[in-house]
């Protein structure tokens, strides 16, 4: 669980950098749609840590949810501007 948690919470920031540096509109919007895959992805492995016992700490698991929060509106925001 620990090393699928790391990929995908890693890759979230990776995917996000990689928008920044998009070469269009469309590929930003891609980015973010992956970056938020990823966050999903994160937060259901910070689920099962938490209701197994491995780890009891909600904060991170909130705040995975936030970071859930800003991919979707900035996908939104994204969406918007490909139009």
């Amino acid at each position: 669980m620990s090393k699928q948690l790391l990929r995908s919470g890693t890759s979230i920031g990776a995917n996000i950098k990689e928008g920044v540096r998009a070469q269009s509109k469309a590929d930003i919007y891609a980015k973010l749609c992956i970056a938020l895959k990823e966050a999903s992805e994160t937060e259901y492995w910070l689920e099962l840590l938490i209701e197994s016992g491995y780890y009891y700490d909600k904060t991170i698991l909130d705040r995975c949810v936030e970071v859930k929060r800003i991919l979707i509106a900035s996908i939104n925001t994204a969406k918007e501007n490909t139009k």
